[in-house]
């Protein structure tokens, strides 16, 4: 199963608003076709991404998230489904793909404020977090300042609330890095930047 297949909330399809955000977000017109990496590359405040949760996609395999986190909740069968670990504190899913092989192809962290919050004691700094240092919960405006401007934008829902989901290719630099980060955020409230509800990482195989 790939990974587009076990997201179970956004309400977008990406293959559609990913081509047309992408010739937005690049001013190009329908017809014309979106600019090289080289010039992508030169947007100024850019920046790729490497790793989520201390994994970087493509590279890691699941092995490693074992060493990190433990046995996950749903352990890998061999049938390509997902990989999970729960962090109570902060009502967080940590979520994995791999193929075959057990290699990870995508991991995501996602907000679940249905879970019942253990009794953890004193707050510690999230491990599942990005290498520059985004974490859910965050700010939606951290996404666009550490990262950029996203190569584009789309509107979505779970359960009935509006959310937007932002969309970063990271092929401008270069074939050793995961080529796609998904950033949801909910919608900005009385004036106020919205909140990062899930972060994905993908690697180029996707």
């Amino acid at each position: 199963m790939k990974r587009v297949s076990t997201r179970f909330w956004l309400s977008v399809s990406v293959a559609a608003w990913v081509v047309a955000g992408a010739l937005v977000a690049w001013g190009a017109a329908p017809g014309q076709s979106a600019p090289s990496a080289r010039e992508k590359s030169a947007a100024p405040g850019r920046a790729n991404e490497l790793l989520l949760a201390r994994v970087r996609p493509g590279r890691d395999s699941l092995a490693r998230l074992r060493s990190l986190y433990g046995a996950p909740r749903k352990a890998m069968a061999g049938d390509g489904s997902p990989s999970s670990w729960q962090d109570r504190c902060r009502m967080n899913w940590l979520i994995v793909d791999t193929d075959d092989t057990g290699n990870i192809e995508s991991i995501r962290v996602t907000h679940h404020g249905q879970l019942t919050p253990a009794n953890c004691g004193p707050a510690k700094r999230d491990p599942w977090r990005t290498g520059k240092d985004l974490a859910v919960l965050d700010s939606c405006t951290r996404a666009e300042n550490l990262y950029g401007k996203p190569d584009s934008r789309s509107p979505s829902t779970k359960d009935g609330k509006p959310l937007e989901l932002l969309y970063y290719a990271f092929d401008w630099a270069g074939p050793d890095v995961p080529q796609v980060m998904e950033v949801v955020c909910t919608a900005p409230k009385e004036g106020g930047p919205g909140q990062v509800v899930e972060i994905t990482l993908a690697a180029p195989s996707l």
